[in-house]
């Protein structure tokens, strides 16, 4: 992987004000802020929705949501992938319910956990674990698949705990893995998450975005979904790229 640019930073500033200049030209071209507003007026409702306390209360709801769904889904998907990986009679009798999960889509999922559990939080975080865990089982099977053997044999050689195995020998090979893992996840889930909300909650960013295109409010649907978009925007840049930079150091030259 290469080395991140010094100034990536500015770069990255200069691309969004880029984005920020075409919805603005486009808008003005539009002429009709009834069908696509210009920023400071989508801006002004972010602004009154924060000043209500209504954008930080559905907000919160929407990344407590992710949260969860996004932890469970990572330890279900990274354990059941490494499994599978290292054992290819299992993965075989497998491979067809991963398959299914795959290509389930995500409504019938999250209509039947809703027809099954009920229009409740468990119902919600069961329907987005599910989406997203046969994602991460697919790319930690990968990972552990292209685990060096050799490594395993220098672990069966010398007398390693399964803890000292597990920290030297068997993360630092599937780091990377892990790395496309949680930011596929975060790019997807919480996506999920905003139509699980938009089908069957009374709380979040997705509950929101329903009310507003009920009432054909569409600088209200602009203003939550852009609003949520750059707290995800400052969760990559925060956090998932540094992660990801270390996880693939080694292949920095």
């Amino acid at each position: 992987m290469p080395a991140t640019p010094r100034h990536s930073a500015p770069i990255a500033a200069l691309s969004l004000l880029g984005f920020v200049a075409f919805w603005w030209g486009l808008s003005l071209l539009r002429a009709d802020p009834n069908i696509l507003p210009a920023p400071p007026q989508v801006l002004a409702t972010i602004w009154a929705e924060a000043v209500s306390g209504r954008l930080v209360h559905h907000m919160a709801a929407t990344l407590f949501r992710v949260i969860i769904a996004f932890g469970l889904s990572m330890a279900l998907g990274v354990t059941l992938g490494i499994l599978l990986g290292r054992h290819p009679r299992l993965n075989q009798w497998a491979d067809p319910w991963v398959i299914i999960l795959l290509n389930l889509p995500a409504l019938v999922v999250i209509a039947l956990c809703y027809l099954w559990i009920g229009l409740n939080e468990v119902a919600a975080i069961a329907a987005v674990t599910l989406n997203k865990t046969a994602m991460v089982l697919v790319t930690l099977r990968e990972g552990s698949r292209a685990m060096n053997p050799a490594l395993a044999d220098l672990a069966q050689v010398y007398p390693l705990s399964a803890w000292t195995r597990l920290r030297h020998i068997t993360l630092p090979q599937l780091a990377p893995y892990l790395a496309s893992a949680t930011r596929n996840g975060l790019a997807i889930i919480w996506k999920i998450v905003l139509v699980v909300e938009f089908l069957g909650r009374s709380s979040g960013v997705g509950f929101q975005i329903h009310l507003k295109f009920q009432l054909f409010d569409i600088t209200g649907v602009l203003a939550y979904a852009l609003s949520f978009t750059a707290l995800m925007l400052v969760i990559d840049y925060a956090i998932v790229q540094p992660f990801e930079r270390h996880a693939n150091r080694w292949r920095t030259p």
